[in-house]
């Protein structure tokens, strides 16, 4: 298997993407492939830059055993297109959103994370920033869901059945 990059993309870089990057981190860390698939996480506008991930979303992704306070809110930079081998947008605004930034040779790596779904039904992963505790847990049920799918997808190996 060759080295991957992963990058998670949402608005904000405070609750989706971090979300994301924490499941994945995990994800591949338990499946010994820590050395050969890098995570990172960004947002498509520069609202919170250094801040670490929403306290909602910290305190459910610790609920189900993920860890996110060592994560820092950034901007998604024009590098991030050359260095990432994926970037995984959560909703379809995020997609708008990079695509006006991205050059033309590296379209191909866009893709929203909801297309790595196995169980869940979805487009998006919706924003939980306005909502309440249910907001949260939907985007953790599917970004695991979706992280799995990835995992499976980056790594030659099956996915788990739904």
């Amino acid at each position: 298997m060759q080295s991957q990059s992963l990058l998670f993309v949402c608005m904000g870089n405070i609750c989706r993407s971090p979300s994301a990057h924490g499941v994945m981190r995990q994800l591949v860390q338990q499946a010994g492939l820590a050395p050969r698939i890098a995570v990172d996480s960004a947002a498509t506008h520069n609202y919170h830059p250094g801040e670490p991930p929403d306290a909602r979303s910290q305190r459910h992704a610790q609920q189900r055993g993920y860890q996110l306070a060592d994560l820092r809110a950034r901007q998604i930079r024009q590098a991030d297109f050359e260095h990432h081998d994926l970037i995984l947008v959560m909703d379809w605004n995020n997609l708008e959103h990079v695509q006006a930034l991205c050059p033309p040779e590296h379209a191909h790596k866009l893709r929203r994370l909801t297309e790595f779904c196995t169980r869940h039904d979805s487009d998006v992963v919706p924003d939980p920033y306005y909502g309440g505790a249910d907001g949260f847990e939907r985007v953790l049920d599917l970004v695991e869901d979706a992280c799995t799918g990835l995992l499976a997808h980056v790594s030659g190996r099956p996915s788990p059945a739904p």
